[in-house]
């Protein structure tokens, strides 16, 4: 029972473990992400006229290819773990607008999600790819 107790009070953190949560957190936050962008990046180039929110006062247009460069092709940087540090930034500050300017009025129930994502990838940027990643293999070389 002694032996059951301490190896469940094992943290467990290995460079392989942190490596292999890093690679989880990058591929489905990224992936999760581009199934919001793709429908945007459809919108975006889709020349028909734009119809976005714009909760920074850039203009609808600009507000929308800032969202399809974060949600699109910073996801697609997460998932590979090609700069992914940089990559991360404007998914979290992406996700801080989502949360904090469009859905302030919202209540917590639709600020949770975007929240959480960008928990996700501020810890990203924080820590870095991790081993599996092209970042690692390109630093290698």
């Amino acid at each position: 029972m002694r032996a059951i107790l301490i190896k469940s009070l094992n943290s467990g953190v290995t460079n392989t473990n942190i490596s292999i949560a890093l690679l989880v957190l990058r591929v489905v936050g990224g992936a999760f992400m581009l199934t919001h962008g793709l429908g945007k990046f459809e919108a975006f180039f889709s020349g028909e006229p734009i119809q976005f929110r714009d909760p920074i006062g850039v203009g609808a247009s600009a507000s929308l290819a800032l969202a399809v460069f974060a949600e699109v092709l910073c996801a697609i940087l997460l998932i590979i773990g090609l700069s992914t540090r940089l990559a991360a930034i404007p998914l979290a500050m992406t996700m801080l607008v989502a949360a904090f300017i469009v859905h302030a009025n919202d209540g917590f129930g639709r600020q949770e999600l975007p929240l959480l994502y960008a928990a996700i990838y501020i810890s990203i940027a924080l820590i870095g790819a991790g081993k599996y990643s092209l970042d690692n293999w390109i630093s290698k070389k």
